[in-house]
């Protein structure tokens, strides 16, 4: 016969009792049910693919249509690719998820000034959203105008004297630029 001495311990801690009464399962209510739609669909399978494809991790989905897309560079060498984005459901979303990874096709650092990084990002957006049969609306346009139209004026704030090509439908209205850059 083994005794079990109680300690000062013993008597401070409650035991916990093991629960063994299942849970039931909650009613489902097949209203509430809701089934994914083709285009629903599809949009998951490019997101996958374009993850995959370009080697990216989502550190969060936004729920705000913005994003943001950098990289961790290791002592080892390796890389981490990152972004934040609003989940591709519609085409503003997709446009800017796509927008996103285009930082990471394209490379960071490839383009300069880094307004023009934001033109390329952009346009590897459009051209990706044509060649996935994606809806690229009015709207869509209209973001990526007026994204480009901030990062040149941010650009122009910030001191750059010479505007790469590209970027000129994207000037502030009522500013002039002598000579234009070809890149």
């Amino acid at each position: 016969m083994t005794l079990h001495m109680m300690t000062l311990w013993d008597l401070l801690t409650p035991k916990r009792r093991k629960i063994t009464t299942p849970v039931p399962a909650p009613a489902k209510n097949t209203a509430s049910l809701k089934r994914e739609t083709p285009m629903q669909l599809r949009y998951e399978q490019i997101t996958k693919q374009m993850l995959a494809e370009h080697g990216v991790r989502v550190r969060k989905w936004r729920s705000s249509m913005s994003g943001v897309a950098w990289q961790v560079l290791y002592k080892d060498g390796s890389v981490s690719k990152l972004i934040e984005s609003p989940k591709p459901k519609g085409p503003m979303s997709a446009a800017v998820f796509l927008h996103e990874i285009g930082h990471h096709a394209i490379g960071f650092g490839t383009y300069k000034p880094r307004c023009l990084e934001e033109y390329y990002a952009w346009k590897f957006s459009i051209d990706k959203m044509e060649e996935l049969g994606l809806n690229v609306t009015d709207r869509v346009h209209q973001r990526m105008h007026e994204s480009l139209e901030y990062a040149v004026a941010k650009a122009l704030r910030r001191g750059l004297k010479k505007i790469p090509e590209e970027l000129l439908p994207y000037l502030p209205k009522g500013v002039r630029v002598e000579q234009p850059v070809r890149v």
